[in-house]
């Protein structure tokens, strides 16, 4: 199962690796993990995307609030939260399919930031689900790079 997980941490040297050493040393698959600075740079926000069982989650989560430097772990339940990755990407185009692209690139309020004469290069925002739906329409046409940050979280209300 998959499970959204967000980590406020203090910011200091080996935070990161302890807490996923901790994840994987208890056999969960971390899917995604993204690490960002909070307002006040002492702190950061951890979010991992974790694959694995419930019951195993709830001991880990426990386990990683008694970590040092860790000041509080929230485990999203499916709907509490608004969820968000970025995907850029290179993306193969003869000059003739360049209005495809764009259409594409239109319904999904992706955004071409920059055009090459054989390649555009898209940035897109958007749930899980929305990033999976582009990369299936663009994938025929080539994808020539991709990077992906993997979700970021915030709780609803």
């Amino acid at each position: 199962m998959r499970h959204i997980i967000s980590i406020l941490v203090e910011n200091k040297f080996g935070v990161l690796a302890r807490i996923a050493g901790m994840f994987s040393g208890r056999g969960f698959n971390i899917e995604t993990l993204n690490v960002g600075p909070m307002p006040d740079s002492k702190f950061s926000r951890i979010t991992a995307t974790i694959i694995g069982d419930s019951s195993a989650l709830d001991q880990a989560i426990k386990q990683v609030s008694k970590l040092v430097n860790v000041l509080e772990v929230t485990e999203y339940s499916k709907g509490q939260a608004t969820e968000r990755e970025l995907l850029m990407l290179k993306i193969k185009v003869e000059p003739k399919q360049r209005t495809e692209i764009v259409q594409i690139c239109d319904i999904f309020r992706a955004k071409i930031i920059d055009v090459a004469a054989q390649s555009v290069n898209v940035e897109m925002t958007g749930n899980p689900n929305k990033i999976k739906a582009f990369l299936n329409l663009v994938e025929p046409y080539g994808v020539i790079e991709m990077a992906r940050t993997g979700g970021v979280a915030l709780k609803r209300g």
